[in-house]
């Protein structure tokens, strides 16, 4: 069983903001899918179950909606869409996320993203399930197991082997900013027997990403010569008025698919707007969209 699905990721507001920022966020959704052409083109949210990281985060963590209470407010206002989440699980132990994950499904979520500990730990630390373990552990109970994809990382041919050999059917792609995943899937294919499905990840970069660098932060790598490419490409992108950053974001959603796209892996598109809903972002969407979506996959 494969998404075959376009994702929009949606972040929870803070608690603080909570039901009135929700409900503008999935109002905007309706309104800027309207104006660009995504209407009934977008299947699923995908809503991050996000934990504390590194101090150093360019905007401050706080407290979150739990990504239940934020499906129960934007479900109804999000006619026709389904959800997709991820899961820290390095955390719960296995009776406490076996609820969870329970929970999650009851409430209409059609796929997991089993994550782990944040980068300031090493894999394997955490009172919890480690995610590769979970992947195996409710083979039964999740249908759409999905683990996080980063091509540019170190040794990651044989991290993803692992897991799709532990029951892995999806990998959601890091934000790409460039088209390193083309490789990375090539060499997959000629190595193992496994086609999970990809979800291929692609993030909108605005203006104040010159200022605020969060993006750079997320997809940091230090002493990873691809990754720099990367953040040099993002500060491209930040600096560039709309027509071109348009533009320059098509031209890498081209390669990527061209690449990608006769290896046999089932493919779906994940689109991220990393400093929330924006007209700019969801135009940019539509245009990428316009070359290609998995709605036409034969």
């Amino acid at each position: 069983m494969t998404l075959n699905t376009i994702a929009l990721e949606l972040v929870p507001p803070n608690a603080d903001e909570g039901r009135e920022r929700a409900l503008e966020d999935a109002r905007k959704v309706v309104q800027y899918s309207a104006e660009f052409g995504l209407a009934g083109r977008l299947r699923h949210v995908m809503i991050p179950g996000i934990i504390a990281e590194d101090d150093d985060r360019p905007i401050a963590m706080k407290p979150k909606l739990d990504v239940l209470d934020f499906w129960s407010i934007v479900k109804p206002e999000l006619a026709g869409l389904h959800g997709l989440c991820t899961q820290v699980t390095a955390f719960s132990d296995e009776p406490t996320l076996r609820k969870r994950l329970t929970d999650l499904l009851g409430a209409g979520m059609e796929g997991v993203v089993f994550v782990g500990v944040p980068r300031t730990m090493n894999d394997g630390e955490g009172s919890g399930v480690a995610p590769t373990d979970a992947l195996s552990i409710y083979r039964d109970l999740v249908p759409n197991r999905g683990v996080i994809l980063i091509p540019t990382r170190d040794g990651e041919q044989g991290r993803f082997e692992f897991k799709c050999d532990q029951g892995a059917t999806y990998g959601m792609t890091q934000l790409l900013y460039s088209d390193a995943i083309v490789g990375f899937l090539r060499e997959f294919a000629e190595n193992t027997d496994h086609r999970p499905e990809i979800l291929l990840s692609f993030g909108f970069v605005p203006k104040m990403e010159s200022r605020v660098g969060l993006i750079n932060w997320l997809i940091q790598d230090p002493g990873n010569a691809a990754v720099a490419d990367e953040q040099e490409f993002v500060r491209q992108l930040a600096g560039s008025e709309p027509p071109r950053k348009r533009r320059l974001m098509v031209d890498l959603y081209k390669r990527v698919i061209d690449g990608v796209a006769g290896l046999g892996f089932p493919l779906s598109i994940h689109l991220e707007a990393t400093y929330g809903v924006s007209a700019p972002a969801f135009q940019t969407f539509g245009e990428m969209l316009a070359y290609w979506s998995p709605a036409g996959q034969g």
